[in-house]
């Protein structure tokens, strides 16, 4: 079966926030910083080294490209300042867990800058991006896979109305599965 596409909209609103996939030369150090602080990255792989990640970044801007289609920087709808990342894409189809037979759900992954935790912005953004995804694709299933060891992301998972499905092993640590369904956040 052909896989579906990701959410295409380029940008997402809510009260406080814009998800956008264009970047911009000023989210380069938020951008960095996403990428190479430890705390940030504990539950997602480590930090990458700096100078590697400025190149990254660099090489990017140069080939004046945008993110893809599903994935976004969260921006402050005011300031236009970085705040995270957010992505709702497809699953890749040879992951070994799957939700449906086809393999084609979508999946939600989001990083927010440390100066960002508490105060409700991966919340409002994944809410925002759901409410979007639901407009534009038939209901189907949405999964959110975080450690089980990261307990602030498992509760925001159950607070947007995620229930856990099952656990594995991956990348040398458990992994909590998580999902729901994209009719959840009909408007």
């Amino acid at each position: 079966m052909k896989q579906l596409p990701a959410l295409s909209v380029a940008e997402v609103f809510s009260e406080r926030l814009l998800l956008r996939r264009a970047l911009h030369d000023g989210d380069r150090e938020g951008l960095v910083e996403l990428s190479t602080d430890p705390e940030v990255q504990a539950y997602i792989g480590g930090p990458r080294p700096l100078g590697e990640v400025e190149r990254h970044f660099d090489e990017v801007m140069a080939s004046g490209a945008t993110t893809r289609p599903g994935n976004y920087v969260i921006a402050d709808n005011t300031t236009n300042q970085v705040i995270g990342t957010l992505t709702l894409a497809r699953w890749w189809t040879d992951h070994p867990q799957r939700v449906t037979e086809d393999g084609e759900e979508l999946v939600l992954g989001y990083v927010l800058r440390r100066g960002a935790w508490g105060a409700g912005y991966a919340f409002e953004a994944a809410t925002a991006a759901l409410r979007a995804a639901a407009e534009e694709f038939p209901d189907q299933p949405v999964v959110l896979v975080t450690q089980t060891a990261n307990k602030r992301s498992l509760k925001l998972a159950e607070r947007l109305g995620f229930h856990l499905t099952t656990t594995f092993e991956e990348f040398d640590a458990e992994q909590a599965l998580c999902v729901t369904r994209l009719s959840a956040f009909r408007a």
